[in-house]
């Protein structure tokens, strides 16, 4: 039991799995998951329906999560349409996932304990007062904040250690064979001599000669290309919890009785680390063999040696029966008690009974209880109490930037002065062409109410982040145009010049190849371009578009070169010669390698995934009456 108990909490997926849980205490709480009231599903899998709050509530999870991990990266990703529609369609689809991983593990009867899930549960850092004590009046508090029971709570927990055991047997099913590590091994480590030649369309186009009919044709034949997008004047007023911690002025003094009145929060419990022998049982038998392991240590025998040869716990007889470190409030009642009762290093309990059978405990080393010194710690206190005050000055003025923005709907500026702030102003711009704040998809679907264009009204307030908000205002509109001839005239060039250049580098590259594929390279000698050095490339080299094209080209036979095409990321065509296929030295690779867990692991995710590909088959799963495209 304590064998199992213990790799599963050293199971990276399990780390996963809670870190998620966590996670959504933290932006939004679970209540969303487990207790729902729409009644219109977004998908049905099987006779198990996700609605759209559960849905919206993941997304939120997700969204803060990347938000908190990627900052304005993200914000901008997600101001494209296309890219916000596929993040919503992934979680979407990782919803699916796991209720077919659900599913499957209940079809099997897979179960976890409740002591794995009160263990589970007491590791949880979110639940710590200090970094490892669980605090359970704070546990029953953000349980109660988040509207749910610890029943409730329990059962989320008990469903994500069902599924991990599910994962994680799919995951060490997985398994590489020596030949296919070996021709792994071969492909991996091929490199392949090649040369290069660049060829520019700008320089083709720079000599373009376009006549002023060319112009006008272009003009008249695409004036779509020639659209000036609808523009806008934008005023807008931001408050955010950032800009106000800055302001916030908090004395050392400040922070001192801060650290005075919270000491417990710097303070770290006494830890200890035992080595245990168990023997498995709770009935007399057991007892009286945990005694005669007991009579053995007394008469002198190894500690290490007899836990290797009798102990239950495989896990850590392996180790010579050593745990790692621990805090009271973590293992067994009684097995904790007998490990803080001993006294020096060394020392060697009596048989002791706890709820996994009889234990000999021996005290291996003690980590004292300590205190971090106010020095350590202060500007972190600072910083935390900078953020505090802000919090609670963020709360008043939102609420007087959302009243004066609502009572003078017409002009920002008592909204401004209500919250010390000043209005920003941008000159006309297309929506398309907004950056930073503006470029958020909430200010970018605010900007296209039709009243706020027609009336000049503010809009409502827009919360960006829980401590982040706008309110936005269109001043002045100037409609979709099609741009003159002599305004769109430099762009006409430039795409004329640019076709034609790409035209003529494109023939000539294709030329170029032709002639060389059969051995012809006087095209080549007088127009003077000559191939880089021949460089040996791997599949992991950085010109990634070159390397794609190498490793495609068949293996050139004799003294000749295969050719090949590629564009680089500058736009650039890339003429690719391969002239050579170098195979690695044979080398005996061992199934223990860092390479064969590498492809193991490769390989479990393939069978995870082909798991998740079958039940997906096997499972009826519909989007009724097409919801899904209201929310994606």
């Amino acid at each position: 039991m304590m064998e199992r108990l213990r790799e599963g909490a050293n199971s990276l997926t399990v780390k996963i799995i809670l870190s998620l849980i966590i996670f959504s205490f933290v932006f939004a709480g679970v209540g969303g998951y487990l207790t729902d009231g729409s009644k219109s599903p977004i998908v049905k899998i099987g006779d198990q329906n996700i609605s759209h709050n559960q849905f919206e509530q993941a997304y939120k999870n997700e969204h803060a999560q990347m938000q908190t991990q990627a900052g304005d990266v993200f914000t901008t990703l997600l101001s494209d349409p296309d890219y916000l529609a596929q993040f919503r369609s992934d979680v979407l689809n990782r919803m699916v996932n796991k209720v077919l991983l659900d599913q499957q593990a209940d079809a099997l009867g897979l179960r976890v304990s409740d002591e794995q899930i009160k263990q589970t549960i007491r590791s949880m850092p979110a639940f710590h007062a200090t970094v490892n004590n669980f605090d359970n009046d704070f546990y029953l508090a953000t349980l109660k904040h988040n509207h749910l029971t610890p029943d409730q709570f329990a059962k989320y927990v008990r469903q994500d250690l069902v599924r991990e055991q599910l994962i994680h047997g799919l995951q060490n099913s997985a398994f590489v064979l020596k030949n296919e590590l070996t021709s792994l091994y071969k492909l991996e480590r091929q490199t392949r001599s090649v040369r290069t030649l660049s060829l520019s369309p700008d320089d083709f186009a720079a000599k373009a000669h376009i006549t002023a009919e060319q112009e006008q044709d272009y003009y008249q034949q695409n004036p779509a290309k020639f659209i000036r997008p609808k523009q806008f004047k934008i005023s807008y007023v931001e408050l955010s919890g950032d800009s106000i911690a800055n302001l916030m002025n908090v004395t050392e003094r400040d922070a001192k009785e801060y650290y005075d009145a919270n000491l417990a929060l710097y303070s770290t419990l006494e830890k200890r680390k035992v080595s245990h022998i168990m023997i498995q049982g709770d009935d007399n038998t057991a007892k009286i063999k945990a005694e005669v392991v007991l009579a053995e240590l007394n008469a002198g025998a190894d500690f290490a040696e007899l836990a290797r040869m009798r102990s239950y716990d495989t896990f850590s007889a392996k180790q010579g029966g050593q745990l790692d470190w621990f805090e009271t409030g973590v293992m067994d009642f009684a097995f904790e008690e007998a490990a803080f009762s001993l006294v020096k290093k060394g020392d060697i309990s009596g048989v002791v009974k706890s709820s996994f059978g009889y234990h000999i405990i021996k005290l291996n080393d003690i980590k004292a209880s300590g205190t971090e010194p106010f020095e350590t710690v202060r500007d972190q206190i600072i910083v935390q109490l900078k953020q505090q005050y802000a919090a609670d000055k963020f709360f008043a003025l939102s609420n007087d930037l959302t009243e004066k923005a609502f009572e003078m709907p017409d002009n920002l500026d008592e909204a401004a002065s209500a919250i010390n702030s000043t209005v920003q102003q941008t000159d006309f711009i297309s929506l398309s062409d907004l950056n930073g704040t503006l470029a958020h998809p909430k200010v970018q679907k605010a900007l296209q109410l039709s009243e706020k264009h027609d009336d000049g009204l503010n809009s409502d307030i827009i919360e960006l982040s829980p401590e982040h908000i706008i309110v936005v205002r269109i001043d002045d509109t100037q409609p979709e145009l099609v741009l003159s001839f002599d305004d769109a005239q430099p762009q006409v060039i430039s795409l004329l010049k640019r076709q034609i250049g790409e035209k003529e580098v494109h023939a000539l590259a294709k030329n170029l190849v032709d002639e060389l594929r059969v051995g012809n390279n006087t095209n080549l000698n007088a127009l003077g371009y000559v191939f880089s050095d021949a460089t040996d490339v791997g599949r992991m080299s950085s010109d990634r578009e070159v390397v794609e094209l190498a490793f495609t080209l068949p293996a050139p036979t004799g003294d000749t070169s295969e050719y090949g095409i590629t564009r680089s990321l500058n736009g650039n065509l890339i003429i690719v010669a391969l002239d050579s296929v170098k195979e690695p030295k044979a080398t005996d690779i061992s199934l223990a390698s860092q390479m064969a867990n590498r492809i193991s692991h490769a390989f479990a995710s393939s069978e995870l995934m082909a798991t998740i590909n079958q039940l997906k088959q096997n499972t009826k799963i519909t989007y009724p009456l097409k919801t899904t495209e209201q929310y994606l």
